[in-house]
């Protein structure tokens, strides 16, 4: 009898150990956020047509404090008048086909941006950095505030948020694109599902 007690205790804190590690996971570390950009994600107040194309990729930390990204594009920017080139870019918290503040910068060639921020590589490249709670800056009209990452990671795991890059010819946004949230395991079996395929 006292065998079967234990041996139930022992499944019971097992259980309880397997479902706060998989909350953890969950609202923790372990996502990836992707988008592509172009200018047919646009909003201001139109899409765009523009050669011009990037791909933004960040992965939230285990302690789920820190996001590491990698922004790259590539040009011809704004074909109306050719020779636009970046200026900067965010992660703007706005619904799809919607215009929202800045969250974080992603780089800027401006002089904007909060301390450690990279400068946008010209005429095409890729940039990478990392964001912490100091590089959130908003926006507090739409209920983030400076520091708030947690906000943010929220707002990118609804898919509530777009990396948007701006030139010269293009100020308000050339190319966007809405970021959605991976998590590893399903990452995982959408790597399994394409190997699958071919």
């Amino acid at each position: 009898m006292k065998l079967r007690l234990k041996l139930a205790a022992v499944i019971a804190v097992l259980g309880t150990a397997g479902i706060a590690t998989a909350a953890s996971n969950h609202e923790g570390g372990g996502s990836t956020f992707r988008a592509k950009l172009t200018g047919y994600e646009e909003a201001t107040p139109l899409s765009l047509s523009t050669s011009a194309t990037g791909t933004f990729k960040a992965t939230l930390n285990s302690a789920g404090d820190q996001l590491s990204y990698t922004l790259s594009y590539t040009g011809p920017f704004d074909t109306d008048s050719p020779g636009g080139t970046v200026t900067q870019s965010h992660i703007h918290f706005g619904e799809p086909a919607m215009n929202g503040g800045i969250s974080a910068f992603l780089c800027t060639n401006l002089g904007n941006g909060p301390a450690g921020t990279p400068a946008c590589p010209t005429p095409n490249g890729t940039v990478s950095g990392t964001i912490t709670a100091a590089q959130v800056i908003g926006p507090t009209g739409q209920g983030i505030q400076p520091g708030e990452f947690v906000e943010l990671v929220r707002a990118l795991r609804a898919g509530a948020a777009y990396a948007n890059v701006h030139t010269t010819t293009r100020p308000a946004g050339e190319i966007r694109g809405q970021i959605s949230a991976k998590h590893g395991d399903d990452e995982q079996d959408h790597q399994g599902k394409d190997k699958h395929k071919h």
